[in-house]
This record gives structure tokens, sequence and C-alpha cells, in this order.
């Protein structure tokens, strides 16, 4: 069962350790919603973690730092390659056959990714007009709940820079072998220094 689902960014300037008070002031809305769905995911009380991130450092340490501080259940970790984002909404629905329905566990889900890295001159990638261009498009189809339109985004956008869009796939690909209900809650979306941040709430 799935009792909790959200899609998390992972910069490292959002840790107290590593970001300047400056630079964490830039995200504020990004951290308050990250530390309230923290909040969140801890009342809903799982058994276990599943978190898919495109890397194998801050990719899943940043989510977990603000959404798992006193978590003591097991964490599964995914870590997500360059296949397309159907192959990911597929391994979604075979992990969760597999690892979730199979051992009758109580779940939460995280898709840990930022959107594009283009969306400012003076950003890591530099601006492209795919970037903002994905984010909209990206946020608007899970609004719509329209799987369809998401599984195609990289092709529609191909140079937005994107490195989130696999994860949310195979979580997504969860939540539909779990046939949950799931509804997309924006809570922030922000982009200050040329990367999107969204925080979403899937199920709650």
């Amino acid at each position: 069962m799935i009792i909790f689902a959200c899609i998390s960014p992972h910069p490292p300037i959002f840790l107290p350790s590593i970001g300047s008070k400056k630079d964490r002031e830039e995200v504020k809305k990004t951290i308050e919603n990250l530390e309230l769905l923290g909040e969140k995911l801890k009342e809903s009380n799982p058994d276990s973690i599943i978190i898919s991130a495109p890397h194998l450092d801050w990719g899943f340490n940043v989510p977990l730092f603000f959404l798992a501080k006193d978590f003591k259940g097991e964490i599964e970790t995914y870590l997500i390659g360059t296949e397309s984002p159907k192959f990911y909404f597929e391994q979604g629905k075979r992990v969760y056959r597999d690892r979730v329905s199979a051992k009758s566990l109580k779940c939460a889900v995280v898709a840990s990714g930022d959107l594009s890295h283009c969306l400012k001159q003076d950003g890591p990638y530099g601006f492209h007009q795919n970037g903002p261009k994905f984010d909209k498009a990206l946020i608007d189809a899970l609004r719509k709940k329209d799987i369809e339109t998401i599984l195609k985004l990289d092709e529609m956008y191909p140079e937005a820079g994107e490195c989130g869009l696999r994860s949310i796939c195979f979580i997504l690909g969860i939540l539909e072998a779990a046939d949950e209900d799931w509804q997309a809650e924006i809570l922030s979306y922000e982009g200050p220094f040329g990367v999107g941040y969204l925080v979403a709430s899937l199920k709650s």
C-alpha cells in the first residue's frame, strides 16, 4: 500500500551545512514545503521509504534530510539511468508488484529530481527556451494526471537539461500499479539559480 508520495528537488545548497543563509533564503518556499512534507511523511508512519534519484550522492541525501530525519524503517534507493521515461514507468510498476504488494508493506515513495537547468543565462547550462517550456508542461501534465504527455516530455523538449523526469516517471509507475487515485498538489516551484525546483505532493 502506498500511503505517501511526493516529488522533491535535491540541490546540496538546501542543506544548512552547505548552502549559505542567503542561498537558502532564495529558496525559502521550497525548503519550507520540504519540511512540511517531512512532517506529513512522519505522520503517515510507513514501513519503508522508496526513493528514486538520478545521482548516488545528494540525489538521495538532500530529500532524505528533510523527509526522513528520524525514520527508523527500511529505505530503498533506486538509481535512475538514461533509459526512456517509459522504461522507468514500467520499472516502477514492477517494483510495486515485487517489493510492495508482495510484502504487504505500507510505503512512502519519493521522486528526487530537479527540473530544467536551462532557465537562466547565468544558470548551470545557460538559457534554452526548452527549459521553461518543459517545466510548465510537466507541472500542467501532473495537475491533469496526463501520463501520456509526461512520458513524451523528453522528446518534446530535448534541450531542457532536466534530471528529474525519469525519477518522477518511476514513482508514477508505482502509483499506477498500486491503482492509487493520486492527485498532484503543487506546493511550490522556484528557479532563482536557473534550475527548476518543484515540490509536489502526489498522495498524502
